[in-house]
């Protein structure tokens, strides 16, 4: 198994990919054991703006204190979007970490994957739990009462 990563690894390294600081930060990130939230969106999005502007990610964000959050701007040219988030409260909260990658938009060097998933319509968002991916929504937008029982589900031990 070992060789197997290794080869992968050199693979993905002579083809010209490399992790960004972002997906390298969350690589060790969601080991943690309990629950982490990956958000993919970007702050042009019209989908990824109506999710802020009803406020339910500043409310799930404060009812579940003990998951942490990671809201990762991608397709943005490396912008963070941290403006947007403050304005809806989100960025000054304890358990949510504001990142982004520096991929580009448009065009063929257009990141199609992130966390080694793919990666092809925003907003995503993936639940871990010990580096687990538990659930992973990736075209649209959060039902709110869906992503509660997602935690609920994702807590209980199969």
């Amino acid at each position: 198994m070992k060789k197997l990563a290794l080869f992968v690894a050199l693979s993905l390294v002579a083809s010209g990919w490399a992790a960004s600081p972002a997906e390298q930060q969350l690589t060790e990130a969601i080991k943690a054991p309990n629950l982490s939230v990956v958000h993919l969106w970007a702050s042009w999005c019209g989908n990824c703006q109506s999710e802020l502007k009803s406020g339910n990610w500043l409310k799930t964000v404060k009812a579940n204190p003990d998951v942490k959050f990671y809201f990762v701007s991608v397709w943005n040219s490396g912008e963070d979007g941290k403006a947007l988030l403050a304005k809806y409260e989100l960025a000054g909260q304890p358990n949510v970490t504001i990142l982004a990658d520096p991929g580009p938009r448009k065009g063929d060097a257009q990141i199609k994957r992130f966390l080694d998933l793919p990666l092809s319509w925003i907003p995503t968002t993936w639940i871990y739990k010990g580096g687990n991916l538990r659930y992973a929504m990736n075209y649209g937008e959060m039902r709110f009462d869906v992503l509660q029982q997602f935690f609920a589900d994702s807590k209980a031990e199969w």
